[in-house]
């Protein structure tokens, strides 16, 4: 492994990342790493040549890898990174955990982040993305994360140090974020766990959870997510101007703009990279032409299509 440094954690080359993405698409990483803890990730990227890219990965939940592949390291945190601690109202976790067991772990303990049940994903992901639904965001909650930046530095960022927006945070390129602290309100476990529930039952009715998806494939045109009210206005919601522009169920391949939500692209079986993302575009731009509204892509798209 050519000027790659040897870590205490697994590290394997030419790693197919299809099966870690929920789309099960994509090409292989030049390599992927796990590492073993915060100091041997540190150790790993301030010895790794400045050269060479890094790309943070989570559970590939909001992510179409392409199908030539990742060039770099991928590195994805595993079970050293996946821990809740709960400090009065703060709750500390790992940024491996999955979003849906910190809501719950925080709600076994009377504390407030039910917003985070349904999201798909782990934390270190919804704070680089600050996700949120039903009104509420990460940064609503959040007080500070630790990340190792590109030269292997530890630092700490507080909630005034990232700028948060809609969908969006300016943690450095190349960081990987280790952990998070949010505050959480007080709240009535029994109450809590029978708010997840009725969100949860709402989802499965509208959303296709049983399809190989990535979530919503387009940030909502207003620049605000679904506040769950009754009065919630859809006019801007990217479903609609997807339904306006008669594109439920578009297909391209093996790759469909989901029959029970317009916002959903999902593989019906043997779509590539190439094929979700082209339908991804296609739509854009006939949303564009029908509407005037340029969509903006809400998953991720990374690595190099397959040489022609």
């Amino acid at each position: 492994m050519n000027s790659i440094p040897e870590p205490r954690g697994a590290l394997t080359s030419g790693m197919s990342l299809a099966e870690l993405t929920w789309l099960r698409v994509g090409g292989p990483a030049d390599f992927f790493f796990q590492p073993a803890d915060r100091d041997d990730l540190a150790d790993f990227l301030r010895a790794l040549p400045e050269d060479i890219p890094v790309f943070p990965m989570g559970v590939g939940s909001n992510l179409i890898v392409r199908d030539g592949g990742l060039r770099g390291v991928v590195i994805r945190l595993g079970r050293g990174f996946n821990y809740i601690t709960l400090q009065d109202d703060l709750i500390i976790a790992g940024a491996a955990c999955l979003d849906s067991h910190v809501a719950r772990r925080a709600a076994d303990q009377g504390r407030d982040l039910t917003f985070l049940r349904t999201i798909p994903g782990c934390i270190g992901g919804a704070v680089r993305m600050n996700a949120g639904c039903y009104g509420s965001y990460v940064a609503d909650h959040f007080v500070q994360a630790t990340l190792v930046t590109r030269r292997g530095e530890v630092i700490t960022l507080t909630n005034d140090q990232i700028a948060f927006e809609y969908r969006q945070t300016d943690v450095p390129e190349g960081a990987v974020i280790t952990e998070a602290v949010f505050r959480a309100p007080i709240g009535e476990a029994e109450a809590l766990h029978a708010k997840m529930d009725a969100q949860l039952r709402k989802r499965n009715e509208t959303q296709p959870i049983k399809e190989c998806s990535a979530g919503s494939t387009f940030r909502n045109p207003a620049g605000f997510s679904s506040t769950g009210r009754v009065d919630d206005s859809h006019d801007l919601k990217a479903w609609k101007v997807i339904d306006d522009a008669g594109l439920r169920g578009a297909t391209l391949g093996g790759a469909q703009m989901s029959e029970k939500h317009s916002n959903f692209m999902i593989n019906t079986g043997g779509a590539s990279a190439a094929d979700l993302e082209g339908l991804g575009e296609l739509v854009r731009k006939k949303v564009f032409q029908n509407a005037g509204i340029e969509l903006e892509w809400e998953i991720m798209r990374v690595g190099e299509p397959t040489p022609k």
